[in-house]
């Protein structure tokens, strides 16, 4: 085998790792319609592994440069927008967060701002901060099942973020923002401890762990908000 076939061969790999965050989009849905939750959030919590490794995959076997003809971009956009936004869209309009009356149009927000934000040009800023809310509907929905608010405090929560995906406020990417990046990475690995935990006692934890798990999600959103002194 040539050289050059084994690199081609190790840069469509990547490829297929990406594109098998599709196939756990499509176990995490099945779990969704059958009301399994947990389930759910755990497909799409290894959908998240192979997100966060794609990409210094894809780097170290120049995956752009070997293998041009497909978009690792666009591979990236298609499952995010599944995991982040379909999903949890079908999430709300089946669960009982919402009555039934406000359950699909709440769910049509969702998936009309979240198609419009992943074709933001302009989502991160110079300083890689995400520019308005960034479509992580797995996120508020995981917090809605954890903390099974009030359906008309769901509702506020999902009209106040899809108001958000438009308004200039900077959202902190853990792994970019270079400020704070070593606190909130720890507060990031923190988090998806918790939230394993949580997953594993079927979204019904100790109290302890809500709590933590909401002063954490406090800090992702003050962490964009404050302002930085050494910006020009």
């Amino acid at each position: 085998m040539s050289a050059t076939l084994s690199m081609r061969i190790l840069a469509f790999s990547v490829h297929v790792l990406t594109a098998s965050g599709a196939a756990l989009a499509l176990l995490a849905l099945m779990a969704a319609a059958r009301g399994d939750y947990p389930m759910m959030f755990l497909f799409l919590g290894m959908a998240l592994v192979v997100d966060a490794i794609d990409g210094p995959l894809a780097r170290a076997a120049r995956v752009a440069e070997i293998l041009p003809r497909w978009s690792g971009d666009t591979l990236d956009l298609v499952v995010d927008f599944t995991t982040y936004v379909f999903i949890p869209a079908f999430v709300v309009a089946d669960s009982p967060l919402l009555p039934d009356a406000l359950a699909v149009p709440a769910a049509a927000l969702i998936a009309v701002t979240g198609t419009l934000y992943f074709a933001d040009r302009s989502m991160k800023t110079a300083d890689n901060f995400f520019r308005g809310f960034p479509a992580v509907w797995n996120l508020v929905v995981f917090y809605l099942l954890l903390l099974k608010p009030n359906p008309w405090i769901c509702v506020a929560a999902i009209v106040l973020f899809a108001i958000l995906t438009f308004v200039p406020v900077r959202f902190v990417h853990p792994f970019r923002v270079r400020r704070l990046r070593a606190v909130t990475v720890v507060v990031l690995t923190l988090w998806a401890a918790l939230a394993v935990a949580a997953v594993r006692q079927g979204l019904a934890p100790e109290p302890w762990v809500t709590f933590a798990l909401c002063a954490i999600a406090l800090y992702f959103l003050a962490a964009g908000l404050v302002p930085d002194r050494n910006r020009s």
